[in-house]
Formats: C-alpha cells, structure tokens, sequence
C-alpha cells in the first residue's frame, strides 16, 4: 500500500504542479508588465480557503475517506480541464474578445478563469488533507519513524515532480506557444484522473484501516442521543410518557432543523478555531503560517516579478527545478536530523538555516540591477488602475489603437521591461530563495508530523483544515501588498517585510521548542527520549 500511495501521488503532483507553473506564467501573460492580475486570483484563493477550510476539514472528517477521496479528485481535475480550455479559447481570440463589448467579454473571461482555477484549489486542499494529512498516518500505524519516511518520500515525489512538469511546460510554452501549453495541461489531467482513480481505489483495498475512523462525531451524537432516550425513560413512571417525550422532541427538530443547517457551517468554523487554539501545537502551526507571509517563494508573485526582470518562462522553470533539489535535500535533512536530534529540535535547526538564506535576499534589495526605488510611490499603479484611462483588466494598446501616444508608451513599457542593468540582483534573490528551500523544507515536514502526531483522528480534518485557513491568512496579506505595491520599484519593500515575517514565524516556534525540552532544546545531539507529558503520543489511526 504505501508504494502504491506514492504511485498515486506521483501521478497526482505532476498534474498539480504543471498546473501552478503554467497558470501563474499565463496570468503574466495576459496581463503584461503588473503583477495586479496574479495577485487578484491570490487573494481570491487566500480568501476561500480562509473561509472554508475548516468547512472542508470537517467535511472531510465526517465523510468516508474513500468518498471524500474520489470527489474531490473529480472535481479538482475537471475545474483545470475547463480552465485549460477556456484560457486556449482566450489566448486563441484574444483580440476579438478585447473589441467585443469594449473589452467586457474579455474581463468576464479573466474572471471565470479565477473562478474556476479556485474551485480546482479548494479541491486540491480537500485532496490534501485526506491523503497527505490522513491516509499517510493510518498506513504508517503507530509507528513514527516510518510516519517520518512516508511524510519525507511523499515531499521527495513533490519536489521531483517540481522539477519536471515545470521544464516540461516551460519548454512547451517558450518553444510553442501558451495556446499549446493550456491544451497539453487539460489533456494530462483528463488522463491522469482516471489513473489516479483507479491507484485511489487499490491503496484502499490494500489497506483495510482506511476503511474505519476512529471517534466520528456522527456517531458519537447518535449515541448520546440514544442514551439521553434511555435517561428519560428511566426517569419517568410508565415508558408511555416517556415515548410521549421523545415525540415532542422529535417535533422541536423538526422546527428547528432549518435555522440550525443554515447555521451549522458557521458553528463549524468557529468550533474549529477554537479547537485549533487548544492544541499543544498551537505555536507550531502558527510559526509555519507565518512562513507565507512572503513573496520569497516560487509562486505566481515572484515567477511574475523575475518575468519582468528578463527571464522567461524556460529559465524559470530551470530555477523552479533547482529549487526542487535543494527542497530535496531538505527533504533528507529532516530524515537525518530527526534521527539523530529529535523531532522538535528539527524544526528550530531547520528555522536557522533558513533565515540565514533569507540574508542573501535581503542584500539583493540593495544590489546592482535592483529595480528598487522609494522614490516611486507603490500606489502608483493602483492609482491608475483605479482612476486613470487603463481602469478594467484590459491592455492598453490593443484597446484604444487610435491614440498614438498611448501605444507609444505602452510599447515602450513592453519592450524595455525584459531589459535591465545587472542580473546581480536578481541573482541573489534567486540564490537566496533556493538555498533558504533546503530549511524551509525540513521545517515544513517538522511541522507536519508534529500535527500528525498530536491531533486524535476525529479532529485531523478540521485541524488541518484551519491550519491550511491560517496558511492562506497570511498569505491573504501577502497578496494585499502586493496589490497595493505591484510595481517592480516596490518589490525589494515586499522582500524585507517577507523576511521580518519569517523571522517572527520562527520566534514563535523556538517559543513551542523552548516549552516543550526547556534547556535541552540546545543539545542538539542528543535524541529526544523523554517526551513532554503535555504533548500526548502518536494517536490511534482505527
């Protein structure tokens, strides 16, 4: 079973991966020279998944494991069929659709493509925290040290896969055109969901544990419904009176069943804050949120930004696979560093290295070919958008053809963008954001096996679900500044705020660590043999 789940999640992340490259490489593409459209669909993503992540934890705790599975699969890779589809159609008739309604069925196109690229993405966090957060502990049992294995071969796949499908697409999309990389992502997925369905399907026959949840909050209401009945009856003289009693219960349900469904998801979302307050991992997961307030990483905002400082979309897709190896080799720093230091002393090493990476990023603000500038106001871009002439999502020069000096400007805008003084910026930043992946990395792991060690079942779902909220909280903001500050002159602001945030995200972990070993948090050789009598052992998976 558990070479069959790596199976499945190789097929997995390829498909997810290609997906995220290509998708913030075309968002640039189809608003040239401003990172304001790939900010836009990140703060819609940010906003959903802080919204309902505990909604779709808490789906995916009270819904067998294989269903929530296969459904959320189905829908993650029909949502990016249809996206593919529909940016072929926009990159096909993009002219057109800019003439058609002054430019409105464009920016209605531009709209349904963040929409559904956001349906896909909370069904990718779905598929997440079942496979990731869920299968992976009950096929590992109650052994921690292969729960570690498992957790580091599955970021193995995930980084390889990094390097992969982003050179694939990448060289498709520089060698071809973006209309032949949106048909070749949408036809991978339609494959790859059905053999990703039929792997889902052999890894829950293989491992008859998923079959069972332990504590589901369904059947735990039932039979405390059930013993309430029996309390009742006993109380009362003749079961008549008390059969009686249960109808009129069963009235007042029936009353209140409305306002109390329409209801639920809020109670929903606050119950899992609250639950997530208590856990003994608190600070840890909050450490790790903190870690995406930052355009330090090779999503859509610093893919868009190096785009606009000259590299294009092959050598990106050559840094993404670089950045892929070092995640590798944090990948095996985690296995190596566990074993001989001890699962929390992991992450407070793993939090050092990084932030000494995250220097070098700092002293690309300040280096040769920075584009950095206080002089230009940040809100200049915004401010045109708002009030000046280009104020809907469309391009200039295509939209009003007969005003020359419009078109000059632009065009100028256009072609002198890829062209700047020294690389030495922006190879710094990249060196320092490869290198800060290798502690990022085993951090991320650290972090994610103290979850899975510490949440009971019947809460694994809900947990992950508002840590995913409160990653994509952080990153919600991390998106606000950007569209508050898109221009290229502002970026090194963004990277300095990014690093402070890191900083304060691992404060907050030392704080768990030094809570929990007190002094020996500093012996870093030796293991962790005594654990901390608050922080409760490896809960059971059936």
């Amino acid at each position: 079973s558990c070479i069959l789940t790596e199976d499945y999640c190789v097929v997995m992340l390829q498909g997810d991966r290609m997906w995220n490259f290509a998708l913030a490489v075309l968002l640039v593409e189809l608003y040239r020279n401003s990172l304001l459209l790939t900010a836009v669909y990140g703060l819609v993503v940010a906003g959903s998944v802080l919204l309902l992540g505990a909604i779709i934890g808490d789906w995916v705790d009270k819904n067998p494991r294989l269903k929530v599975a296969q459904t959320s699969l189905v829908v993650q890779n029909s949502a990016v069929i249809s996206c593919g589809v529909l940016l072929m159609a926009v990159f096909q008739f993009k002219e057109q659709l800019t003439i058609l309604y002054s430019g409105w069925l464009l920016t209605t196109c531009y709209i349904s493509v963040n929409t559904i690229a956001n349906r896909a993405n909370l069904a990718s966090t779905a598929t997440s925290i079942t496979i990731h957060r869920a299968w992976v502990v009950v096929v590992a049992g109650d052994d921690r040290g292969k729960l570690a294995d498992m957790n580091a071969t599955v970021r193995i796949i995930d980084q390889l896969t990094n390097i992969l499908a982003p050179m694939l697409v990448g060289q498709i999309m520089a060698f071809g055109s973006h209309f032949i990389g949106c048909g070749f992502i949408s036809g991978w997925n339609l494959i790859s969901m059905c053999l990703e369905y039929f792997l889902l399907w052999k890894v829950y026959q293989k491992t008859p544990a998923l079959a069972f949840k332990a504590g589901q909050k369904d059947t735990d209401d039932q039979e405390m419904k059930h013993l309430n009945v029996q309390k009742e009856i006993g109380n009362n003289e003749s079961p008549v009176e008390g059969s009686q009693l249960m109808n009129e219960t069963a009235e007042v349900k029936k009353n209140t069943s409305c306002c109390y469904q329409m209801t639920e998801p809020i109670r929903t979302f606050k119950d899992g804050w609250v639950a997530y307050y208590n856990q003994s991992i608190f600070f840890a997961g909050m450490s790790l949120s903190f870690l995406y307030m930052t355009v330090l990483g090779f999503d859509c905002i610093t893919t868009g930004y190096a785009y606009t400082q000259g590299l294009n979309g092959s050598v990106l897709s050559l840094l993404m696979g670089a950045s892929a190896i070092s995640g590798i080799c944090g990948t095996v720093a985690f296995t190596w560093i566990r074993k001989k230091c001890g699962l929390i002393r992991t992450g407070f090493i793993s939090g050092v290295a990084q932030l000494s990476c995250l220097i070098l990023c700092v002293a690309s603000v300040f280096a040769p070919g920075s584009p950095f500038d206080l002089s230009v106001s940040p809100f200049d871009e915004v401010l045109k958008h708002l009030f000046g002439d280009s104020g809907s999502l469309r391009e200039g020069p295509t939209l009003v053809p007969t005003v020359e000096p419009q078109i000059q400007i632009n065009a100028t805008v256009f072609e002198e963008a890829p062209q700047v003084e020294s690389y030495m910026s922006v190879s710094l930043l990249f060196t320092g954001v490869i290198a800060a992946r290798i502690g990022l990395w085993s951090f991320d792991l650290t972090v994610t096996q103290l979850i899975q060690e510490n949440v009971i079942e019947s809460e694994r779902g809900v947990i992950n679900g508002v840590q995913n909220s409160m990653n994509y909280l952080l990153d919600l903001l991390h998106f606000i500044m950007v569209i508050l500050a898109p221009n290229p002159e502002a970026f090194g602001l963004l990277v300095i705020i990014s690093v402070s945030f890191v900083a304060m995200g691992h404060m907050m972990y030392f704080r768990f660590a030094y809570k929990s070993l007190r002094s020996r948090v500093f012996l870093f050789c030796s293991p962790e043999q005594k654990p901390d009598p608050n922080i409760p052992s490896l809960p059971n998976s059936v």
